[in-house]
């Protein structure tokens, strides 16, 4: 299989990936995914690693909730996220005007 033909064929089973791990798509498709998988060392280590991703997720419970954060803590991560809002605005180019 050929670099451009792998990639997309990478790509196609990364979007399909999450289904796969949790058994929502037939077994053609799950088939496919295997036979790619089997021969594709990026896309193993991709899919054991959202595996066990979703594994520690489906596992993980919180002993207690945390608190709601204070009045002045959501202040300041407001005014960062407002500065944040500005720094992208004043970061973006301008519209470009070419000699004509």
């Amino acid at each position: 299989m050929e670099s451009d033909d792998r990639t997309e064929k990478c790509k196609e089973v990364f979007s399909l990936l999450s289904e796969y791990l949790n058994l929502e798509l037939p077994p053609e498709a799950c088939q496919e995914i295997e036979t790619h998988l089997a021969g594709c060392p990026p896309c193993i280590e991709f899919a054991e690693s959202l595996r066990k991703t979703v594994d520690l997720c489906h596992r993980y419970r919180p002993s207690e909730m945390p608190e709601p954060i204070g009045n002045e803590a959501r202040e300041r991560l407001l005014e960062a996220y407002r500065k944040m809002l500005e720094a992208r605005k004043s970061a973006q180019p301008s519209a470009i005007s070419y000699p004509v």
